[in-house]
């Protein structure tokens, strides 16, 4: 008997290479993952970095239904940032991929490789605005008003 599907959200970004490019790859990619569907994508947005360095960014959230557990799903993730030339050269370095498991189902998860809800998602517009296009419910205003100094914008 197969696991239930849950509702997973997941961050992306980029900004090295062509970052639009890529995170439209991804979103591509997510939807090919084994017992996953891509049930929503959120626009693309370019916002500057927030902790990190390098050039504009661009972001967006991707909705999925998954019977992959969370360290699964997460082990996924990573196979696709490595897959496009993600490295790790120091903490927030610029990046080629980032794919960041935001949401699983209403699952509370604190390891050490995985926390869930995502620890810093409540303090990034970059997170918060292409959630609310996808889950409004999953987003409280009080949140979205304390990022709105963050430059962010919708790319067309």
């Amino acid at each position: 008997m197969g696991r239930e599907p849950v509702a997973a959200f997941v961050g992306l970004g980029a900004n090295l290479g062509d970052p639009a490019a890529a995170v439209r790859a991804a979103l591509d990619a997510l939807g090919r993952l084994p017992g996953t569907a891509l049930v929503g994508r959120s626009s693309l947005y370019r916002s500057a970095p927030v902790d990190a360095c390098g050039p504009d960014f661009v972001n967006a959230v991707a909705a999925l239904r998954t019977t992959l557990s969370a360290p699964a799903l997460l082990a996924a993730l990573q196979a696709i940032e490595q897959a496009a030339g993600r490295e790790r050269p120091w903490h927030h370095a610029p990046r080629t991929l980032d794919l960041d498991l935001l949401l699983y189902g209403q699952a509370s998860i604190a390891s050490p490789a995985l926390t869930v809800p995502h620890p810093r998602m409540r303090q990034r517009a970059f997170v918060l605005l292409p959630l609310a296009e996808l889950a409004p419910d999953r987003v409280a205003p009080a949140d979205l008003a304390a990022v709105t100094s963050q430059v962010i914008a919708r790319l067309p």
